[in-house]
């Protein structure tokens, strides 16, 4: 199992804080085309990814137990 961390627009779009997805051995970037196109994600290209809590990129191989983060860009005033 993987599981996937939603913050902010992504959590509210996606209805859930996590998900978690019976998959290991794929990229950052092909859990995105597989399990996330059917979610409404337009912020998703545009958010930070970390896994295990350090960052990392779209090529990064994700692991049995991994936990993925997808941090969008936030704006404050």
């Amino acid at each position: 199992m993987v599981d996937v961390l939603f913050f902010a627009d992504l959590r509210d779009k996606v209805g859930h804080e996590k998900l978690s997805f019976d998959t290991s051995g794929i990229t950052v970037k092909e859990l995105k085309d597989q399990w996330l196109k059917s979610y409404d994600l337009e912020n998703l290209d545009n958010a930070m990814i970390a896994i295990n809590e350090e960052y990392a990129e779209e090529d990064a191989i994700l692991n049995t137990g991994d936990t993925v983060a997808f941090i969008p860009p936030v704006s404050g005033g």
